[in-house]
Formats: structure tokens, sequence, C-alpha cells
């Protein structure tokens, strides 16, 4: 007949069953956890970039290159085709204004000045001899005037007298007809006299007008060689640093050929360049942020140049500090132009996984996964990036590079 099986038995037994089941589930569960390790990717923390989301300010930048350009420069040139005749300055040393740099061959205008002089002479002899022939004329035809008044006079009394000697039948009617003629004879001679007194005084001012204003051209044309002359001793224009100098003696040099420049010392501006792609956002007074190393300087946009090369914008930026010890000329910098700005936003750190703006999936990492998820990414300054969406404060980003798991939607993180 059958037993009955004491209760601590059966407790015992129910015991080892338990412990059993446990045991299985136990050992399943690492061998899911192993294959699952041995399956699925995984990234090690320290060979990626994780950056926090964080609450802040942001200001969109458009990055450009620029080049630190002093804020006065002047080009000096050659006012004609000739050669460098003397050097007296050298590359890169600084200079005072109006000092001396070289010498051109000046033997060309010193010649058409010597020309200029002799043709002035001439003009000032033919002047003093149209002044002294007028002169001249003048006093003849005063003479003649004056006895052809006399004339005058002497036939008008001749005609008085024989008008009354006519009157009482003592003249002929005849010797009254000419002595009335001589008396219109004398006046019309007087007429033209005085006439011709009038015809040459205005031929011969006409003349000495005419030689006056050769003259004026030549006294302008002679200033002009003078200056020429002048500028064949090529000095600076103002105290600054001699940037570029045609130092070759005897080398030809034509007509307008930079021969030098200087440049203002300690007073500098940033030429900047871009793609055109940005220049509909460009825009004068715009603030900009220059950097050099660790260095950052306030700047602004000065103005956009209108003409597009290659492809490429160029935009001229005045410094806040314009006289900064970092800066040099031809410096090569960073130049982040300032667009919008933006307070209380959510931002992370800029990296090679996020690509310009708008909707892009990152991985978000969260309990050791990182989740592929899209976020909406808006501004950015080189430095960080605005998240719009997809994300909170506190949440943890890849942003290094992940192509890798591109096709991917969850990597763990090994820490």
């Amino acid at each position: 007949m059958d037993t009955i099986i004491a209760p601590d038995i059966i407790a015992r037994r129910k015991r080892k069953s338990l412990l059993a089941v446990a045991a299985l589930l136990a050992t399943l569960s690492v061998t899911a956890w192993a294959i699952n390790r041995a399956v699925s990717p995984s990234v090690d923390a320290s060979n990626v970039s994780i950056a926090t989301v964080r609450s802040g300010s942001i200001a969109n930048t458009i990055n450009a290159s620029g080049i630190v350009i002093p804020v006065h420069e002047e080009l000096v040139s050659s006012p004609i085709q000739t050669r460098v005749a003397k050097v007296h300055a050298k590359l890169g040393q600084q200079v005072q204004a109006g000092e001396l740099l070289l010498d051109l061959d000046n033997r060309t205008i010193q010649l058409a000045i010597d020309s200029l002089k002799e043709q002035l002479a001439q003009q000032e002899n033919r002047i003093l001899a149209l002044t002294l022939e007028m002169d001249q004329k003048r006093k003849q035809l005063t003479s003649a005037i004056e006895l052809l008044q006399l004339d005058l006079e002497a036939t008008r009394v001749r005609l008085g007298r024989f008008q009354t000697l006519r009157k009482a039948g003592g003249v002929s009617a005849e010797d009254l007809l000419t002595a009335e003629l001589n008396v219109k004879r004398n006046e019309i001679q007087l007429r033209q006299h005085h006439e011709q007194l009038e015809d040459n005084k205005r031929v011969t001012n006409s003349n000495i007008e005419g030689a006056r204003l050769q003259k004026s051209i030549l006294q302008k044309q002679l200033q002009e060689q003078q200056q020429l002359l002048a500028q064949t001793q090529v000095r600076a224009p103002f105290a600054g640093m001699l940037t570029w100098l045609l130092a070759d003696e005897g080398a030809s040099v034509n007509t307008g050929q930079l021969v030098a420049k200087v440049s203002e010392l300690n007073n500098y501006k940033v030429e900047a360049s871009l793609s055109d792609f940005h220049a509909r956002v460009l825009n004068a007074g715009q603030k900009v942020l220059v950097e050099q190393g660790n260095t950052r300087l306030q700047g602004e946009v000065q103005t956009v140049l209108p003409e597009i090369q290659n492809g490429t914008v160029k935009l001229l930026v005045t410094l806040a500090e314009p006289h900064h010890t970092i800066l040099r000329n031809k410096l090569r910098v960073e130049v982040n132009i300032i667009t919008e700005q933006k307070q209380h936003t959510l931002l992370a750190d800029s990296g090679p996984a996020f690509n310009g703006r708008g909707p892009q999936e990152l991985f978000v990492v969260r309990d050791g996964i990182a989740h592929k998820t899209t976020l909406n990414i808006g501004a950015s300054d080189g430095k960080a990036v605005e998240i719009l969406s997809g994300a909170r404060a506190g949440d943890q980003l890849i942003i290094s590079d992940t192509s890798r798991y591109k096709d991917r939607d969850s990597v763990r993180v090994a820490r």
C-alpha cells in the first residue's frame, strides 16, 4: 500500500526544483547576455566624443578665412616711363613722412622743362614786341590825327571866310564849293585815322592776348613737368613701414607702375573671403568675431565688396581693437560673421556628427545604449549647435563621426 510522504521531504524536493529552475534561468540570461555582447555592436566611450545638452545662448555664424591688412596703405607709382636711378631705402624698414625712398631718372623731364622755359621766354618777348609795336603805331596815328585836326580847323576857317565873301560877290561859287569839299575831306580823313587807331589797338590787343594765353598754357605745362620732376624723387607719403619696393637700380619702369608701398603701423583691419553662397545674408554692420589661436577680437562688417570672383565674395572688417599686439600684416585669421543671436536655447558642442541645419539622425546615449534619434538642428557658431527638438537638457549625444553605425538603430557604449 502507498506510503504517505512526509511534508519536510516534499518541501525539500520543491526547493530543489526551484533552485534548478533558477539556475537554468540564470544560465539562459548569462548566455543571452554573452550572445548579445558578441552579436550587437558596441563602442568604447573613450573612442567617441560625447556632449551633454545644456541651456545657453548662441550666435549663428558664417565661417570665413581672413587676412590682416593695414587700415591705411598707399601705393606709390612711377609718373613717367623711365628707370630706377638710385635706391635709398630697404624693404621692411620704418620710414617717416617725406623720407626719400628712391630716385627715378629725370633727364627727359628736365629736357622738357628747359624746352618749356625757352618757349615761355619767346612768348614773353612776343608780348613785349607787340606792346611796343602798338605803342609806336598809336603815337604815329595820334600825331597824324593832331595834324588833321589842325588842317580841318584851317579849312573850316577858310570856308567861313569864303561864305562871307560870297555874299558880297567877292568869291566865285566854284571856290566856295572847293572850300566845302576840303572841309569834308579833312573830316573823313580824321574819322578814318580814329578808326584806324581803334582797329590797330584791337588787333594788337588780340595778338597780345593770344600770346598771353599761349604763355599761360606753357606755364601750366611747366608746372606739370615740375610736379613730375618732384615725383621722380619717390618719398614716403606718411610714416609707416615700407612693405614693397622696386629695389633694382637700373630697372626699367613704365608709367603708372608700382615702385613702392607704405603701410601704416599698428593699425589693422581684416579682409575676409567666403563662398558666394552666403552673399545674400551678408550686410554692412554685422558683428564679427576674429580668432587667432586663443585670442578673440570683436569686429564689424565695414563693407561687402560687390565683385564676386571665382565663386568667392570678399568683405572688409573693422576691429574694435585695431592696435592689438597679436595683429601683424598678412596674418591669417578665422572670421566668424554673426547673422543672428538666440538666448535660452538648448545647445550641444559641435562635432562631425552634425551636418548643417535641419532634421538629422544622431545617437542619444541613455543607460549605456546610444539610440538613433532624429534631432532638429538650428543655429551654429562653429563651437556649438542649437537643438530645436529631439533632445532635452542633460541628454548626452555622440558628436563624433558615427557613419560606421548608420545602419544601426542602437549601439552599446562601453565605459
